[in-house]
């Protein structure tokens, strides 16, 4: 399944939402007006896109995550992998340290990873 791939704009106004959920709408109009400089139909039009691709839920004008910040970043980590690196995550991490060396605080947070996954 393809997730929704937010925008520069988009992740803005999302983790306007994350950082403050569950909040209001109409708080979320001022918000979003202070912070970006939207006006109360952009906010609405964003929201109801965000809503129909099952990221947030506006219900009883109280906006809330359908997907949590960190689970919507995971699926597209996953789709970004699958598309790109037939879903390989050696191949990715092969071109990902073909641009620099890792650092060894990398390299032991990734074998803490391992270790963990392997049980």
């Amino acid at each position: 399944m393809a997730i929704y791939k937010m925008g520069v704009v988009e992740t803005k106004f999302a983790d306007l939402i994350w950082e403050r959920e569950p909040i209001g709408s109409g708080e979320l109009v001022r918000v979003a007006q202070k912070e970006l400089g939207w006006k109360k139909s952009t906010t609405y039009t964003v929201l109801r896109k965000l809503c129909e691709k099952g990221i947030f839920q506006n219900e009883n004008s109280m906006v809330t995550s359908l997907l949590a910040r960190d689970q919507y970043f995971g699926m597209q980590c996953k789709q970004f992998v699958t598309e790109n690196f037939d879903g390989a995550l050696p191949k990715f991490l092969a071109a990902f340290a073909s641009e620099g060396k890792i650092s060894k605080k990398d390299l032991a947070a990734l074998k803490r990873f391992i270790d963990e996954q392997e049980g």
